[in-house]
């Protein structure tokens, strides 16, 4: 959604610019290019994998730390980042829930059901407990709420007593296992609503493994004393459970005034984009500006 980025939050030379999901620095390489001369990039990663990467191509394309500063910090903790940095309030703040294609397509890290390997699924994979100790050391019951709340997983009973049945530690473990759930369910289950279930119950073990819920709420809490007066924010989320709630976030900071301009629809990526890239189909942007 780099267009929508770019014409909803209109970055300009000169600005100070957070993007406080990093990823594989593509949206940060269009920022950098909007708000030169004169502007900066603050950029936040918690992958200590994928975080240096990224940082050390942008470094060979030319931003140098006086342009580009990265830390190694949770969105959650962006106004400790902004008092590190001397920055009152930014003029532009992007934030990409979305899992990176270089996560997703790393089978050592476990996001993806497609690829052989250990269910991990974390962010920082030296923080908490991969997904499979999650799995092991929770009831039936705690799993199926985890499965209707993070992913409104409509089968969610069924999948958790399933996968309480058998000892899980890979993706390929976890995707047969929840095949077998699936194919319990009466009626039966279409094949493309048996995948959407899959691709549901890994999101949803994600976002339990990650806390991301409560990262996503502490942000959603602190940002707008993260903008500077006029400063614009935009949110790309994947789902209902994070798009409900920056909805709901911004409403509310609308109402009582802290917001004078937000998205009051979500904005959806273009038929191109959704065409050629399968991921973006399921991107929700939402917008806010500050009130000057």
């Amino acid at each position: 959604m780099l267009a929508e980025v770019l014409r909803h939050l209109q970055p300009r030379p000169g600005d100070v610019v957070v993007d406080a999901t990093l990823g594989g620095g593509g949206h940060a390489r269009r920022l950098l290019e909007a708000v030169h001369p004169g502007g900066r990039l603050i950029a936040l990663d918690v992958d200590p994998i994928e975080r240096p990467r990224t940082e050390a191509l942008l470094r060979r394309e030319g931003f140098d730390t006086d342009v580009l500063r990265v830390h190694g910090r949770s969105f959650a903790e962006l106004p400790d980042v902004l008092t590190e940095e001397h920055v009152a309030g930014a003029d532009v703040i992007l934030v990409d829930l979305g899992v990176s294609a270089m996560q997703h397509d790393t089978a050592s890290r476990g996001f993806s059901y497609k690829l052989p390997g250990p269910l991990d699924l974390r962010m920082n994979p030296s923080l908490g407990e991969p997904a499979s100790a999650l799995v092991a050391r929770t009831s039936a019951g705690a799993l199926a709420a985890i499965l209707r709340e993070h992913a409104d997983e409509p089968q969610a009973e069924i999948i958790a007593t399933t996968i309480k049945q058998h000892v899980i530690e890979t993706t390929h473990g976890l995707d047969r296992v929840l095949r077998i759930a699936l194919a319990r369910v009466q009626p039966p289950l279409a094949k493309a609503e048996v995948k959407r279930s899959v691709r549901r119950s890994f999101q949803a073990l994600r976002i339990a493994v990650n806390d991301e819920f409560a990262a996503l709420d502490t942000l959603l809490r602190v940002l707008p004393a993260c903008l500077a007066p006029g400063g614009r924010v935009a949110i790309i989320t994947f789902h209902s459970g994070e798009d409900n709630r920056v909805e709901r976030a911004f409403r509310d900071g609308y109402e009582a005034g802290v917001y004078d301009a937000i998205a009051h629809d979500p904005v959806r990526s273009e038929k191109a984009e959704t065409f050629s890239n399968r991921r973006a189909a399921a991107a929700r942007l939402r917008w806010g500006r500050k009130r000057c």
